[in-house]
C-alpha cells in the first residue's frame, strides 16, 4: 500500500493581487502555504475558498488584519515538517537539525529551489504584480510518505 499523497500549493508576494491564473494553478491542493507579503486580507479569504491556508506575515503586511499572522510557521505535510518564513535571510535555526524537510520563503520575488544538506529551500516567486522582468510564479510540493518533490509553476499571463 502506497503512502497517502499530499499536494501543497505554495504562493508568496501577492501584494494584494490574486490572479485568476494563480487560483487555477492552486486547484487540487490539499492545503496552501502563503509565504508572506499577502497585501490584503481578501487574498487569504479567496485562497481559503480553494483549500485550507496557512500564511506568515511579510514586510508589507503591516495593516491591523495582518498582525494576527505569525512571522514563522511550522507546517505538517503528511509525514514531513516544513518551516515557513517570509525572508530566508532571517532564518535563525538549522533546519536539518530541527528535522525540517523544507524551508519555504518568499520576499525576493525570484522563484527557485535548492537542496542544502538534505533540506529543500523553496521560494515560489511572486504571484502578484510583476516585478522587473521576473516571472510571475508559484510552486507545488508533493509529499508521499517521507518523499518530497516540488515543481515551480510560471503563470501564463
Amino acid at each position: 500500500m502506497s503512502p497517502p499523497r499530499v499536494t501543497v500549493g505554495v504562493i508568496s508576494d501577492t501584494h494584494g493581487l490574486l490572479r485568476p491564473e494563480a487560483v487555477a494553478a492552486l486547484q487540487g491542493s490539499d492545503f496552501i502555504v502563503h509565504a508572506g507579503d499577502v497585501g490584503e486580507a481578501v487574498v487569504l479569504e479567496r485562497l481559503r475558498e480553494i483549500a485550507p491556508t496557512i500564511a506568515v506575515r511579510g514586510n508589507v503586511d503591516t495593516a491591523a488584519w495582518a498582525r494576527a499572522l505569525p512571522e514563522t510557521e511550522v507546517v505538517e505535510a503528511g509525514a514531513l515538517h516544513l518551516y515557513v518564513l517570509h525572508d530566508v535571510s532571517s532564518l535563525d535555526l538549522d533546519p536539518k537539525a530541527a528535522g525540517f524537510a523544507a524551508v519555504i520563503s518568499g520576499h525576493t520575488h525570484r522563484p527557485g529551489a535548492e537542496v542544502r544538506s538534505g533540506v529543500l529551500f523553496l521560494n515560489p516567486g511572486s504571484a502578484g504584480p510583476r516585478r522587473f522582468k521576473l516571472p510571475v510564479a508559484l510552486a507545488r510540493l508533493h509529499v508521499a510518505g517521507t518523499q518530497l518533490s516540488h515543481e515551480l509553476v510560471e503563470l501564463a499571463l
